[in-house]
């Protein structure tokens, strides 16, 4: 599926629509470069999830993880909100909570190209890109594994 925004605010909608058919043990990985609005699609699934649209969501660039609870369909689930742009080994990966993460939490990875061969087979990879002269336009391609 690929989808066209051409706005900030689209691309959010897109993300608020995409975290209505997650489900504890779903794996999403984020592509794009530096801008892409990896960040920007991963702030707002958090929010729809949690269902606070104001709720703080900090970018776990420095941190590598954040962690954050949500009610669905009557259960609590743990979001794991990995950024591995700083994460040089993948070994590194384990210190920082992934096995406890992939058990059954939802899992949202940015720069999921880090993790090498440990990406999971089971998977949904969420290709963000910008569209040439278009600086906030933005394509969204989704592909389910």
């Amino acid at each position: 599926m690929e989808i066209l925004t051409h706005s900030e605010m689209e691309t959010e909608a897109v993300a608020r629509k995409f975290a209505l058919d997650l489900k504890g043990g779903d794996v999403v990985l984020l592509h794009g470069d530096l801008g892409a609005g990896k960040s920007v699609f991963c702030r707002r699934l958090i929010r729809s999830l949690c269902g606070d649209d104001g709720m703080e969501v900090p970018s776990p660039t420095f941190t590598l993880v954040q962690t954050y609870e949500a009610a669905l369909d009557g259960a609590d689930v743990l979001i794991w909100h990995f950024d591995l742009y700083r994460l040089w080994d993948a070994s590194e990966i384990y210190e920082i909570g992934w096995e406890e993460a992939v058990a059954g939490g939802i899992v949202l990875v940015e720069w999921p190209e880090r993790l090498g061969g440990l990406l999971p087979a089971r998977r949904i990879d969420v290709f963000l890109g910008p569209v040439a002269d278009r600086l906030d336009a933005r394509m969204i391609r989704v592909e389910r594994t």
